[in-house]
C-alpha cells in the first residue's frame, strides 16, 4: 500500500544514466530558479511603503529614489554573480566560492546564511502567496496558516518528482506572471501618463494627515531600504543551482542569471513608479499589488489573473529553495559538515531527504509566526547578504590568485559587488536587528557550531576505521544464542538455523510469568536434547536487561568475544495483521544495537 502511494505522488524511480536529461534548459531554468526572485516584486514595494507610511507623505516621497537604488543593486549582484557560475560551474554558490579561497570558517558562515535563507524564502514566500489569495478572498483570511501548509506540502510533492517535472508544473505560473505583472506596469504608466488613472482607496487619509507621523530620518530610509533588499535574495539561487542546467551548464546559468536581474529590475521598478505616482500606501485587508492592480484593471478577468498568478508565483518561489536548499546541504553534507544522508540521490534524482528536511522547518516558520508576511520579512535578508559579501569577497580573491586576461576587470566587478552587498548587509542588520534579525544573528553561529560538531564525529569515525596501525585479524571465539518465546513450529526453524551455525549455540528463553518449571522448558527436551535452554527469570517482565545480564555475564566468565543473539520473528500478509503482534523482536534489536561485542540476527519465516 506504501509503495502504491508513493508511485503515485512522486512517480516510478529514474536510472542514474538519466541524470543529463533531467536537467534544465534556459526557459526551464528561468521557471525554476527565478519564481524567488520575480516574486518579490510583489512584497518588495509594499514592505518599503510599511517603513516610509510611518513618516507620512514625505516618507511616501522617498519610494521610488529607493527603488532606484535598490533596481542599481540587482544589477550589481547580478553581473557579479554572472562571473561566478561561470567560473564554478560545479555550483554550490557562495559555500563553495568562500571554502575555495576564504577558508573554512567563512565557508561555513555562508552555508548557514544561505540555508536560513532558503527555510525563510520558503516561508515568506508561501505567506506572501497566501496574502494575495485572502486579499482577492477575504473570507479565506482566517485560514492562511492551513493553506500555507498545504502549499508548502504540495511543492514538497513536486519536488520530489524531479527537477524537470517541477519545471514543466510551474512554467505556466512564472510566464503568466511576467506578462501580467509587465502589462500592469506598462498600461498603468500609460494611464498615468494620458490622465485616466484615478488614486487608489487609501491616499486621502495620507494627505489629510490623519495621523501623527513620524519624523523622516536617515535611519527610517535606511530601513525602508533593508526591508526592499529582501528582493535580492533569489539572486543565489542560480548560483548554487548550476549543476541543474544542461551542458555548458556555466553558461546556460549565466543567461538565466541575466534574463533574471533584467526582469526582476525592470518590473520592481515600474511597479514602485506605479505605486508612487498613484500614492498607494499599504493596508491591513489588501496587498499594494492588489490596489494596483484593481486601479489599472478594475475588477474584471486581468485583477483575478494577476491575483491569482501573483499568489503561485509567490508560493512556487518556495521551488527554488527546494531546488537550491538540498544541493548546498549535499554540497556540505559531502564535506562532512552536515548528515551523510543528505547526499543521498531519490528515486527520481533529486535530493529527496533535503527537501522533505526544508519542508519540515518551513512549516514550523509558517505556524511559529502565524503565515504573517511582515512578521517573517524583518528574519530576511541578513542571511543573503552575508553569503553575497563573502561570495564576492573570495571571487576577488579567485581573480587575484589565478590571473589570466582581464582579471583586473573581473577582479573589480566582483570587488564592487562586494563592498556593496557588505554595506548593505550592514543597514539590514542594525536596522532590522531588533525587529527580529537578531534570531537569525544568533541562529547563523549556533549552526556554524553545529557543523563543526558534525565533522568533528565523522573525523572520528574515520580515525576509528582507518587501516592505518591495524593488526591482522584474529579467529574469535562466538556463542550463537538462539531466542526462544515458546516452543512452536518456528522456534523449530530456529532451532536448524542455530545448528547450521559454526562456533557455540546454546538457546536462551526469558520466563516473565514467574513459573519455576515452565511450559517451554519441558517441551524443550523432547524436541532438542543436545542444545541446552537457559531460562532467565524476569521478575520485573522485561525482556531486554536480563538478557544483557546473561550476554556480559558469559562473555566474561566463559571469555567469548562475540554473542550473536538471533532473534526469530514471524512475518504476517498484510500490514493491518502487522499492527496485531508486539514486536518484541525490534525492541530487543535496538536495545542489543547498543551492546558491545553482540551482534544481532534477525531470522524472518514465512506463517
Amino acid at each position: 500500500m506504501l509503495g502504491t502511494a508513493r508511485r503515485l505522488l512522486i512517480g516510478r524511480p529514474i536510472p542514474t544514466h538519466r541524470l543529463e536529461f533531467e536537467k534544465l534548459a534556459i526557459l526551464g531554468g528561468l521557471a525554476v530558479f527565478a519564481a524567488d526572485a520575480l516574486s518579490s516584486v510583489a512584497y518588495g514595494p509594499e514592505e518599503i511603503l510599511h517603513i516610509l507610511h510611518l513618516a507620512g507623505p514625505a516618507g511616501l516621497r522617498c519610494l521610488l529614489p529607493l527603488a532606484v537604488a535598490i533596481a542599481a543593486l540587482i544589477l550589481v549582484v547580478a553581473t557579479s554573480y554572472r562571473q561566478t557560475v561561470v567560473e564554478y560551474p560545479s555550483g554550490g554558490g557562495a559555500y563553495v566560492v568562500a571554502r575555495d579561497n576564504l577558508g573554512a570558517a567563512p565557508s561555513h558562515v555562508a552555508g548557514a546564511a544561505l540555508l536560513t535563507d532558503y527555510v525563510l524564502t520558503v516561508a515568506v514566500s508561501v505567506a506572501a502567496g497566501v496574502a494575495a489569495i485572502t486579499s482577492a478572498w477575504p473570507e479565506l483570511h482566517g485560514h492562511r496558516v492551513l493553506i500555507g501548509v498545504l502549499c508548502v506540502v504540495i511543492v514538497m510533492l513536486v519536488n520530489l518528482r524531479g527537477v524537470r517535472e517541477s519545471a514543466v508544473v510551474f512554467a505556466a505560473p512564472v510566464y503568466t506572471f511576467i506578462l501580467v505583472m509587465l502589462a500592469l506596469v506598462v498600461v498603468g504608466l500609460l494611464r498615468v501618463a494620458l490622465g485616466g488613472l484615478r488614486s487608489v482607496g487609501g491616499a486621502p487619509e495620507v494627505a489629510q494627515g490623519a495621523h501623527v507621523w513620524q519624523p523622516l530620518t536617515a535611519f527610517l530610509v535606511l530601513r525602508a531600504f533593508a526591508s526592499g533588499g529582501a528582493t535580492l535574495t533569489g539572486i543565489e539561487a542560480v548560483a548554487n543551482g548550476v549543476q541543474a542546467f544542461r551542458t555548458p551548464s556555466g553558461l546556460n546559468a549565466a543567461r538565466v542569471l541575466a534574463l533574471m536581474a533584467a526582469l526582476l529590475a525592470v518590473m520592481f521598478l515600474g511597479t514602485s513608479a506605479l505605486a508612487h505616482l498613484v500614492g498607494t500606501v499599504p493596508l491591513e485587508s489588501e496587498t499594494v499589488l492588489s490596489q494596483l492592480g484593481r486601479l489599472v484593471f478594475g475588477r474584471g478577468a486581468i485583477y483575478f489573473v494577476l491575483q491569482m498568478s501573483t499568489a503561485l508565483i509567490l508560493i512556487l518561489a518556495a521551488n527554488t529553495s527546494f531546488a537550491d536548499f538540498p544541493r548546498l546541504s549535499a554540497f556540505m553534507a559531502r564535506d562532512g559538515y552536515l548528515p551523510r544522508q543528505l547526499t543521498n540521490l531519490g528515486d527520481r534524482l533529486v535530493y529527496s531527504n533535503g527537501i522533505i528536511a526544508l519542508a519540515a522547518l518551513a512549516i514550523g516558520l509558517i505556524v511559529a509566526f502565524g503565515g504573517k508576511v511582515t512578521a517573517l520579512i524583518p528574519l530576511y535578508a541578513v542571511g543573503v547578504f552575508t553569503a553575497f559579501t563573502l561570495s564576492q569577497s573570495g571571487m576577488v580573491l579567485h581573480w587575484v590568485r589565478e590571473g589570466g586576461p582581464g582579471w583586473r576587470r573581473r577582479a573589480v566587478v566582483n570587488g564592487i559587488g562586494a563592498v556593496v552587498t557588505g554595506v548593505v548587509l550592514v543597514v539590514v542588520a542594525v536596522t532590522k536587528f531588533v525587529l527580529g534579525a537578531w534570531i537569525v544573528c544568533v541562529v547563523i553561529p549556533l549552526l556554524v557550531l553545529a557543523f563543526r560538531t558534525v565533522r568533528r564525529h565523522y573525523d572520528f569515525v574515520a580515525s576509528r576505521l582507518t587501516l592505518e596501525h591495524a593488526t591482522a585479524v584474529r579467529p574469535l571465539r562466538n556463542l550463537n544464542l538462539l531466542l526462544v518465546g515458546g516452543m512452536h513450529r518456528g522456534t523449530l526453524e530456529g532451532l536448524q538455523y542455530l545448528k547450521a551455525l559454526s562456533g557455540n549455540g546454546r538457546a536462551v528463553h526469558i520466563e516473565t510469568g514467574g513459573e519455576p518449571d515452565p511450559r517451554v522448558q519441558r517441551l524443550w527436551s523432547e524436541w532438542e536434547p543436545d542444545i541446552p535452554l537457559v531460562t532467565l527469570p524476569s521478575p520485573y517482565r522485561v525482556m531486554a536487561a536480563p538478557l544483557v545480564d546473561y550476554i556480559n555475564h558469559v562473555r566474561e566468565a566463559e571469555g567469548f568475544d562475540v554473542v550473536t543473539v538471533i532473534l526469530p520473528e514471524f512475518v504476517v500478509r498484510t500490514w493491518w495483521e502487522s499492527l496485531l503482534h508486539n514486536h518484541s523482536a525490534l525492541w530487543l534489536q535496538i536495545v542489543l544495537r547498543h551492546v558491545p561485542g553482540v551482534a544481532v540476527l534477525n531470522m524472518r519465516y514465512e506463517l
